[in-house]
């Protein structure tokens, strides 16, 4: 099977918010969600051994309301897990989906053709400081409102982030499986690393995290030689 792998830095041009919810209840019932994405890539029981790693890298602090989003976390400090950046790609190339950038991926095919064959390695991605040293706590925590229109009217609450500092970086690399299949799946050879590269460049002009459209997130990025770093 062919593959290829690009390995990259990528360096937050503003704050880039966490976003694990600081409810147990509803970040496990999230977990459940991703984890069941895996389908028949992987045995029940490293699945429940997934579920358990991720619940027990949500920190449990009394002061968290339910209205937080925080950094998971272990002993070595604050990361993400590698479906945030799955997620960052996915939803990028469905924006050149709509922009008329890619011909043969569509609304409805897309989603497979990058949970098959698009993937993000290490599992835990650590955040790292400007000297290079995992972060160890949040620079801070940012406030603002929600908004919604429901039946009863429009209604307000109260968000609450966990961050990091612009400057801040990750490391990690893409592992591309390459279809050479001339007609079942050829609209997955549209997949190509080009198109992850691109999906990389928006990262200047679409973050990644929570509250995205508010510009939070933003980063730059270049590519690396070797394994990605705290791997």
């Amino acid at each position: 099977m062919k593959k290829e792998i690009l390995r990259v830095r990528t360096e937050f041009v503003t704050p880039f918010l966490a976003t694990a919810s600081g409810n147990p209840e509803l970040q496990e019932e999230f977990i459940v969600a991703k984890i069941a994405d895996y389908k028949g890539e992987i045995t029940v029981d490293e699945k429940n051994a997934k579920m358990a790693e991720e619940i027990a890298a949500v920190p449990v602090d009394e002061q968290i309301t339910k209205g937080s989003t925080v950094f998971q976390r272990n002993d070595e400090g604050l990361h993400v897990w590698d479906y945030t950046w799955r997620g960052f790609f996915k939803e990028c190339v469905s924006h050149f989906i709509e922009l008329g950038e890619v011909k043969k991926l569509n609304p409805w095919n897309y989603k497979k053709a990058c949970d098959g064959a698009l993937y993000v390695n290490p599992r835990r991605i650590y955040l790292f400081d400007k000297d290079g040293k995992i972060i160890k706590e949040p620079h801070g925590t940012l406030q603002r409102p929600l908004r919604a229109t429901t039946l009863r009217g429009d209604r307000v609450a109260l968000a609450r982030s966990e961050f990091v500092s612009e400057g801040s970086y990750c490391e990690f690399e893409v592992v591309l499986f390459i279809s050479q299949s001339q007609k079942d799946y050829a609209a997955w050879r549209e997949l190509t690393m080009d198109l992850v590269k691109q999906c990389l460049d928006m990262g200047n002009y679409k973050g990644s995290g929570q509250w995205r459209s508010g510009g939070y997130g933003r980063f730059t990025w270049e590519e690396m030689p070797g394994p990605a770093k705290a791997s």
